[in-house]
């Protein structure tokens, strides 16, 4: 059976709460009407086959818009010439905004004595411990053996309990 990620969770109950409810119209119908209770019920049956067919494709578009981010993330990281900085990488606790969008506060270290900037991939997960959202976010101009700020935003709302880690950093 597969998971269906948390951002979906949404979608799945509306279309579930749809399914339920053409089952009741039906089994109503079915008791009032002409149709016997087995048409009825097989009428029944085939709502919530298709209900769940809707929420295995939502489910699939969740995977795939995940696996999208991520390639986008790992393809903005391989163009920047620098130094794997992981490291030097910590990130904070992470919230919701007002408008429902996961926030992390991130902060970096710059051991070099020059300034350089900073590529951070951070990836949202939810409390299942999938992955719900990629994100890269820069600070740049961070001074010689000085710390920088930024903060990684989720690209959708996200709800739940989330949490957040580096997967990747780069700096230059």
């Amino acid at each position: 059976m597969r998971k269906i990620p948390q951002r979906q969770w949404h979608t799945a109950g509306r279309v579930l709460a749809g399914a339920v409810a053409a089952v009741a119209a039906l089994c109503t119908a079915g008791c009032a009407g002409d149709e016997s209770p087995s048409e009825a019920v097989s009428k029944a049956a085939s709502a919530v086959a298709s209900a769940g067919a809707e929420v295995s494709a939502a489910a699939s578009r969740a995977a795939d818009t995940v696996a999208s981010a991520s390639a986008a993330a790992q393809d903005k990281l391989d163009q920047i010439k620098g130094v794997n900085a992981k490291d030097a990488v910590t990130l904070g606790t992470p919230s919701t905004d007002s408008g429902g969008y996961a926030v992390v506060p991130v902060t970096v270290d710059n051991t070099d004595s020059s300034a350089k900037s900073f590529a951070v991939q951070v990836n949202f997960k939810n409390d299942g411990g999938n992955t719900v959202d990629v994100v890269v976010v820069t600070v740049d101009n961070v001074a010689g053996k000085a710390k920088g700020e930024g903060t990684a935003r989720s690209t959708h709302t996200l709800s739940g309990k989330i949490t957040a880690e580096t997967a990747r950093a780069v700096r230059y």
